[in-house]
């Protein structure tokens, strides 16, 4: 395949995430949900399920309305009208992380609006550098382990985790190769960009590594594109097919990102065992090692310096931050990332998306006095 016909087939499992839903559970392969932000994936892949994203969708919300307030994530509400109104009805369960309020309540509210498929709990510890956070994360695995054992039916083990997490930490490798190589591929759209990112999402990460594989030898062996202007994005989710058109009418090549659903997810790989560790613990370290996230405790604040560092060395003519309306961690951090892109003399602004957006016009009016300064 060109590049061309496998942008299009990360396309298709963006798109209609449904189809591969029911074709995993159609060859015997459980399907178990998994929320934002970090679900111990690598647990759920060992035991012969398939981890599929739920992040919701650009829908309107109606039945989920009982259960939230008006002002609280679209991402959060968006999940639960997907299981209310049906659309993941075939998965075994949903696993839903604690690390943020929106995300505690979803699981709580999902037990009675989504009643024929399981909630299991994942519940983090935000100081978790120290060796009691360590202890407390084992504590939630062995939990999620428990819980999957009574909804799939199937069983794990220590020897099946060590090869999920061999094939994971290759699979963010190859997404580290791709982002590195989108970099410098102007002629890449967002659009294109994006699928390749929510695709992984949907898919068995094996199919997907080695869609990326063929991808990023495509890459290697094809001249960039002509040079355009260039932004670096920030934030939970850039998904929006309506947000992402903009980027592309308006020529903005998206050169690369620090948002919790893309590239946030491949940072971090899990590390060798030590003498006396089981793979359980050494993909508990993955966790405890993870940093640069809105949604993970850091006192210094390390992701702020993180995003001007990564838009200075890829060079990007100025930072885009898209903030999810009513996401509160999101919201601390924005004015910490707009004084230090200040500081640098990068231009920086904010766009608030929400998943029941219709209209798009004023963040493109606002990209496109940007896209005019820089």
């Amino acid at each position: 395949m060109n590049t061309n016909e496998i942008f299009k087939e990360f396309h298709k499992a963006a798109k209609d995430p449904k189809a591969l839903m029911d074709r995993y559970i159609g060859e015997g392969k459980p399907v178990v949900l998994v929320a934002p932000v970090y679900t111990p994936e690598e647990i759920i892949y060992s035991m012969g399920c398939i981890p599929m994203g739920a992040w919701g969708a650009d829908i309107a919300l109606k039945e989920s309305k009982q259960y939230f307030p008006a002002f609280i994530c679209s991402i959060v509400q968006s999940i639960l009208e997907l299981g209310i109104n049906g659309t993941y009805k075939g998965a075994s369960a949903l696993v839903v992380p604690s690390l943020c309020d929106s995300l505690k309540c979803l699981g709580q509210n999902w037990k009675y609006g989504v009643s024929d498929i399981p909630f299991i709990p994942m519940t983090y510890p935000q100081n978790r550098k120290p060796d009691f956070g360590h202890d407390f994360t084992r504590a939630g695995y062995e939990r999620v382990i428990e819980d999957l054992t009574k909804a799939t039916g199937k069983t794990f083990s220590d020897e099946a985790l060590a090869e999920a997490i061999l094939l994971y930490n290759k699979h963010n490798a190859a997404m580290r190769d791709f982002a590195r190589l989108a970099a410098i591929h102007p002629e890449i759209t967002a659009a294109q960009r994006s699928d390749v990112y929510k695709s992984a999402w949907f898919m068995d990460k094996a199919e997907h590594l080695n869609l990326v594989g063929a991808l990023v030898d495509s890459l290697k062996e094809s001249a960039p594109g002509p040079k355009r202007k260039s932004v670096y994005i920030s934030g939970i989710l850039a998904d929006s097919p309506a947000l992402l058109e903009i980027f592309d009418d308006l020529d903005l090549f998206i050169v690369g990102d620090d948002v919790a659903a893309e590239s946030r997810q491949y940072g971090t790989d899990t590390p060798d065992k030590e003498d006396g560790e089981t793979n359980l613990d050494a993909l508990v370290n993955k966790f405890c090692n993870r940093d640069n996230c809105s949604l993970l405790y850091d006192v210094d604040k390390k992701r702020i310096d993180r995003i001007v560092r990564k838009a200075s060395s890829l060079r990007a003519d100025g930072v885009v931050v898209i903030l999810t309306k009513f996401c509160d961690p999101e919201e601390f951090d924005y004015p910490l990332i707009k004084k230090a892109c200040d500081a640098k003399g990068i231009p920086c602004i904010l766009v608030e998306v929400d998943r029941q957006m219709e209209n798009m016009e004023q963040a493109r009016t606002m990209l496109q006095t940007f896209k005019d300064m820089i």
